[in-house]
């Protein structure tokens, strides 16, 4: 699995200055390894929508040691391509996840709020079933 120091010097080769005008982008694309240690921590932002944010992050350029300007987006495709051969939408990412039950059990909060509800002013009381846990 490649470091954001070696997709840094891949970014000093193409675009000049020092890897130290990279690095901190490409550190923010595998920050993710901090909580999943293999190729599937990839899934957080090696993307098409990753790319993006990191254009939020980092703003729509740097600015490079030497005064010039690169594209964030540039430098984002950079890493995703070299870790993942292409970019991948978060859809491809998504797809690839195999449903579990817990995944989808989500409570009847609208429910449970709504028994538990005071009632308004002016309004006439009713009886609301109580909400069973």
């Amino acid at each position: 699995m490649a470091n954001p120091y070696h997709h840094a010097l891949s970014s000093q080769r193409k675009w000049g200055a020092e890897i130290e005008d990279y690095i901190a982008l490409h550190t923010w694309f595998d920050e993710s390894k901090e909580h999943h240690g293999d190729f599937r921590h990839r899934a957080l932002r090696h993307h098409a929508q990753g790319i993006f944010e990191a254009e939020r992050v980092f703003g729509h350029t740097i600015t490079i040691s030497t005064g010039r300007e690169i594209p964030v987006r540039w430098i984002g495709e950079q890493h995703v391509v070299e870790d993942c051969g292409r970019i991948p939408s978060l859809s491809d990412w998504l797809r690839c996840i195999r449903p579990e039950p817990w995944m989808n059990r989500p409570r009847r909060l609208a429910s449970e709020l709504r028994a538990s509800e005071p009632p308004r002013a002016g309004a006439q009381a009713t009886s609301v079933p109580e909400v069973s846990r």
